[in-house]
């Protein structure tokens, strides 16, 4: 049985001051539990409304009825399970190997997708700026699938850490030269911007390459692209150029 105090904390954590306050978030469904199960993810409580998972240790396994399940539940349909973790501490990005950095990404799929595609495309390290939606927002984890826990997050002063950087600097910008006639590296920081104003200017004066994914449509009427969309033809095509 869930009680009340659990449950006000428990939908607490769906604002990031009570994630910071607590240091704990929350995923649900099967899959995204077990992925974070799998994982070097500190389990804290999990509530479930069968025996689902093995290898649980009985006092942090707390059986509850879907009616339950719907009051501390995010999502519109609940899933079977809703488990809370401990949120890690950040750790260091190295300064080799691909890495994406993003620009005030706001909207919690664009960031769950790109988390996604990070891990699909083997990138282990993510760079976002400290007005990008907070990864331990119940969407982005959903969204992540499960990635989450393979693709390392770090929120920090984007302009200062581009800086610093000693790896080449990509942007993808409207102006910038077609994507598909670089010689793309194997290291280097791939920055996406902002859903409405791309690459703010004072990450602009930072990018030393300023690279395009072109139209091919007729009338190029098209503004852009999804953030999560241009994500994915970019990091394919540093990854094909690299095989």
């Amino acid at each position: 049985m869930v009680s009340k105090n659990q449950i006000k904390t428990i939908t607490g954590l769906q604002q990031k001051k009570y994630r910071k306050q607590h240091k704990l978030f929350f995923a649900e469904g099967i899959k995204v539990v077990q992925e974070l199960l799998n994982s070097n993810f500190e389990l804290h409580q999990l509530f479930t409304t069968g025996e689902i998972f093995n290898g649980i240790p009985k006092d942090k396994i707390i059986l509850i009825t879907e009616a339950e399940l719907k009051k501390i539940s995010a999502l519109a349909t609940p899933n079977a399970c809703l488990a809370l973790f401990v949120i890690p501490e950040e750790k260091p990005v190295p300064e080799n190997g691909l890495i994406v950095a993003l620009d005030a990404i706001r909207d919690p799929g664009n960031l769950g997708t790109i988390i996604r595609l990070c891990d699909w495309f083997g990138i282990g390290h993510l760079v976002c700026s400290e007005n990008c939606v907070d990864v331990y927002n119940p969407k982005v984890v959903q969204a992540t699938m499960g990635s989450i826990t393979r693709v390392n997050v770090v929120y920090t002063d984007l302009p200062s850490y581009i800086g610093k950087t000693s790896l080449p600097v990509f942007g993808t910008f409207m102006d910038g030269a077609t994507i598909y006639s670089e010689t793309l590296p194997e290291n280097g920081v791939i920055v996406m911007g902002n859903e409405a104003n791309g690459i703010s200017p004072e990450i602009e004066a930072l990018v030393t390459n300023k690279i395009a994914i072109p139209r091919f449509g007729n009338l190029q009427l098209t503004e852009s692209l999804n953030v999560a969309t241009a994500a994915a033809i970019t990091l394919s095509e540093f990854r094909r150029k690299s095989v």
